[in-house]
C-alpha cells in the first residue's frame, strides 16, 4: 500500500543558523483548528507585498482573514505549537467576482494564504521558518486544550496575552487532500510554497460556541486594526491531518517587505491537555 510520505526520504540536508534540517519537513500528526472572520478590505490591501496578490472579497465589501492553530504532535523536527494569522488571496489575477465557499477556493488558480504572523513555541521552528521560507515567525507560549466538545489555544509572549481561540467541534465531515499554498516574503522576493496535506476535516458556517479573544500584545493590536467582525463566519478543524513542507519557489522579485514581529530570543512554553 502506498503511503502519503513515499519518496520523501532520504531528503535534502541543509544548515541554517548553525542547525541542520532535512527537507521536506514531515508532519505525521497534529491538532489543527481555525476560525475565519470578515476584515476591513482597505486595511488588508495595505498589508499585501505585491500588486499581484488580491484578497478574497466577502460580499463585495469585506476581506477575509483566518487564524489557525497547530499543535504539532509528531514531526521530523519534534513537537511544537504554531498559530498562523493568514489572509486568503489569489495571485496573478483578481479573485472571482463573488465569494464561493472558502473550501472550494483552493481549487481556483493562484489561491493561497499570505502569512502575516506565524508564532511558534521554539527557536528551531522560528529560525528554520524565517531562514528557509521568510515566514514571519516569533517565539510565543501556547497552551492547548483538546476536549470532546472543543479545541482551544491560549497564546502569550511570557505574561502578555496575545489571543485565546476556541473552535467548537461541529460541522460537516469531509476528506481534504488539497495542498495548502502559502505566500511569504524572503530577501525581497515573493515565495510560493505548496504544502501537500491529507486529512479529514469538519467545517461549520457561523459556528456557535467558537470564539476569538484578543489581548493587548502588539500582534493582537495589529489584528484588531484590521477590524475583524465580532463573530467568525466559518470554523474548521481536523479529525486527523498529515502534511509535507517542501522548499518554496520565487514567483516575483522586488516586492515590499513583510517582516512581521520578531519578539525575544528565547524558547517558549508548549503545553497540551487532553480532557475527557
Amino acid at each position: 500500500m502506498s503511503s502519503f510520505f513515499d519518496g520523501t526520504r532520504p531528503g535534502t540536508e541543509i544548515e541554517m543558523y548553525g542547525r541542520k534540517y532535512e527537507l521536506p519537513v514531515l508532519y505525521f500528526r497534529d491538532d489543527c483548528f481555525g476560525l475565519f472572520f470578515r476584515a476591513d478590505l482597505a486595511k488588508i490591501r495595505e498589508l499585501l507585498p505585491s500588486d499581484k496578490l488580491h484578497p478574497l472579497v466577502f460580499l463585495g465589501k469585506k476581506a477575509v482573514i483566518a487564524i489557525v492553530a497547530f499543535n504539532y504532535i509528531d514531526t521530523t523536527i519534534g513537537p511544537y505549537g504554531e498559530v498562523g494569522i493568514v489572509i486568503p488571496v489569489v495571485y496573478g489575477s483578481d479573485p472571482p467576482p463573488r465569494l464561493r465557499p472558502i473550501l472550494k477556493e483552493s481549487g481556483f488558480p493562484g489561491f493561497g494564504v499570505l502569512v502575516t504572523h506565524l508564532p511558534v513555541t521554539n527557536t528551531l521552528a522560528r529560525d528554520g521558518g524565517r531562514g528557509g521560507w521568510g515566514y514571519t515567525k516569533f517565539v510565543a507560549d501556547m497552551d492547548f486544550t483538546i476536549t470532546p466538545e472543543f479545541m482551544e489555544c491560549r497564546m502569550f509572549e511570557e505574561q502578555q496575552h496575545i489571543l485565546t481561540m476556541r473552535v467548537a467541534k461541529k460541522g460537516r465531515i469531509r476528506k481534504d487532500s488539497k495542498p495548502l499554498v502559502t505566500y511569504s516574503v524572503k530577501d525581497g522576493n515573493l515565495l510560493k510554497t505548496t504544502i501537500p496535506q491529507t486529512g479529514i476535516q469538519r467545517m461549520s458556517l457561523l459556528p456557535f460556541g467558537s470564539f476569538l479573544n484578543l489581548g493587548d500584545h502588539p500582534v493582537a493590536l495589529s489584528i484588531r486594526e484590521l477590524k475583524l467582525g465580532s463573530r467568525p463566519i466559518m470554523s474548521r478543524y481536523y479529525l486527523e491531518r498529515s502534511a509535507i513542507l517542501p522548499e518554496g519557489e520565487v514567483i516575483e522579485e522586488g516586492v515590499k517587505p513583510l517582516d512581521g514581529y520578531f519578539g525575544e530570543d528565547r524558547d517558549g512554553e508548549h503545553e497540551v491537555k487532553y480532557l475527557e
